[in-house]
């Protein structure tokens, strides 16, 4: 069985339909796995997400970390009930009503007490040895941020077995795109970086989508970014971008166009500042 199976129980379904013992269950893991003196915050940002945010956490706290670690989660005003599936498990959490990713980040950063800060998406499942083996890589001389690759939780209209090709397409090309534009790979789900850098620099907060990347740019003038290509820093995520395009074909055409263009970028460094576009601008 898939280590993400057993999360599947709770992914996807509303408040209403958790069964008791299951909370209370992970409550208990969420309390044991809190240090008191962490060395890494695992910072998750949530909007809207009562369907998933459980899920998610269950899998952080079934981590085993050699790591002391700590888990916050910040509720981007969300206006549907992640909020009270946060109380109903215990789990607290800090609130911020500006929206945009770029002040979730910010927020959680803000109450981060470890040296190191692992980025979470709460649509994700996370691997039980993914914190050790981010910081792991994270931790060493000349290292700036680190990320990793990531496949998503099949369903009816994206089956397994046409994942495996999208993913694999999807690889070779930020792996080759990493030797050069190694900010151009980041996502916000599998990133991992020095908390004392990120407050220097603060998580870019007038866009609505790319303050992973901006940060992970800015962090090139402090030291390496590094991709992890291990199996155990490889999450699970939801399919929604992609059926935001359609169909499986439609969604493999319009990424395999998006990566053809501006070809040079896989052949030299990106250089001056980041221009947003208009269409990304809060």
């Amino acid at each position: 069985m898939r280590w993400y199976k057993q999360y599947l129980e709770l992914y996807g379904k509303g408040i209403d339909e958790y069964p008791q013992d299951l909370i209370e269950h992970i409550k208990k893991l969420f309390y044991l796995a809190q240090s008191p003196v962490p060395v890494v915050s695992v910072v998750m940002i949530a909007y809207n997400e009562e369907k998933r945010i459980l899920a998610s956490l269950w899998s952080l706290a079934n981590n085993r970390s050699i790591y002391p670690f700590e888990i916050i989660v910040v509720d981007n005003n969300s206006t549907d009930s992640t909020a009270d599936v946060l109380k109903m498990a215990g789990i607290p959490f800090y609130s911020q009503p500006l929206k945009g990713p770029g002040h979730a980040r910010n927020k959680g950063l803000e109450h981060a007490k470890g040296k190191y800060i692992l980025c979470i998406d709460s649509d994700t499942l996370y691997p039980p040895g993914y914190i050790e083996t981010m910081v792991k890589a994270l931790d060493k001389r000349g290292v700036s941020g680190v990320y990793g690759l990531w496949s998503y939780i099949p369903d009816k209209h994206f089956p397994r077995h046409k994942m495996f090709f999208y993913e694999l397409l999807r690889d070779i090309h930020l792996v080759l795109l990493s030797f050069k534009s190694p900010e151009r790979c980041v996502r916000g789900m599998v990133f991992a970086h020095r908390a004392d850098l990120a407050r220097e620099i603060g998580y870019k907060t007038n866009i609505k989508r790319g303050e992973d990347g901006y940060l992970a740019y800015r962090l090139k003038d402090y030291g390496r970014l590094r991709m992890i290509l291990s199996l155990n820093a490889r999450p699970y995520t939801s399919t929604a971008t992609i059926a935001s395009d359609g169909s499986f074909v439609k969604a493999l055409v319009s990424r395999i166009k998006i990566a053809l263009k501006g070809v040079s970028k896989y052949f030299f460094k990106t250089k001056g500042d980041i221009k947003d576009q208009e269409s990304n601008l809060l």
